[in-house]
């Protein structure tokens, strides 16, 4: 046999069996997203912000970068 004349079939062959396997092994993850009522109230919910402080940059300054 010359195996090196059908290393591209070889491979893919390889790589479709490697799909198949991967897509019929796959499982379902047990836990989802929870329940809206588990996640957090509303009430309870927070909004982080954030402040910042500096001047912008004068179109000469923008052209020295």
């Amino acid at each position: 046999m010359n195996i090196a004349k059908n290393m591209e079939a070889i491979f893919v062959a390889i790589v479709a069996i490697a799909a198949a396997t991967g897509i019929a092994t796959a499982s379902v993850p047990k836990f989802r997203a929870a329940p809206a009522s588990v996640v957090a109230s509303s009430d309870a919910t927070v909004m982080h912000t954030v402040y910042v402080s500096a001047r912008r940059l004068s179109a000469e300054e923008k052209a020295a970068l």
